[in-house]
């Protein structure tokens, strides 16, 4: 079998993908797509997660079902994987310091702690160079 790759979703990304948006990168679609044929693992971080939760409590996103639900249909599919957050990717989205957003940089620690890049848009993100980015 051949070896599967892996990246990280930002929330954004991960949103665009779940509508059929046509607002993803070409290649952060491609990584969709490679996921949903089963060849790349999409990990999502948990602050993800609790950002997608923020967003449709306050009716920024319509998920169409609960966010425990969103999620249990995500994560029946072993293409998308979540992914824990650690003290350890606190200190380091503490110290990175490359944006004000605490998701952001929650995100890129999970990223970092993981060793993958990560599939996002953000101009912020990207320019930081603290993590591999796919758009």
């Amino acid at each position: 079998m051949a070896e599967l790759n892996a990246v990280v979703a930002d929330t954004h990304p991960l949103l665009f993908h779940a509508a059929g948006s046509g607002k993803l990168g070409p290649k952060a679609k491609a990584q969709f797509a490679s996921a949903e044929a089963g060849k790349t693992i999409i990990y999502v971080p948990a602050a993800v997660m609790w950002e997608v939760s923020l967003l449709a409590r306050i009716a920024r996103v319509n998920l169409r079902r609960s966010v425990r639900q969103f999620f249990a249909d995500l994560f029946s599919n072993p293409a998308y994987q979540p992914h824990d957050l650690t003290a350890a990717q606190v200190f380091d989205a503490d110290e990175l310091r490359f944006t004000r957003d605490p998701f952001d940089g929650l995100i890129v620690a999970a990223a970092r702690d993981l060793g993958l890049p990560l599939l996002t848009r953000d101009a912020v993100i990207r320019e930081s160079g603290a993590v591999q980015v796919v758009w």
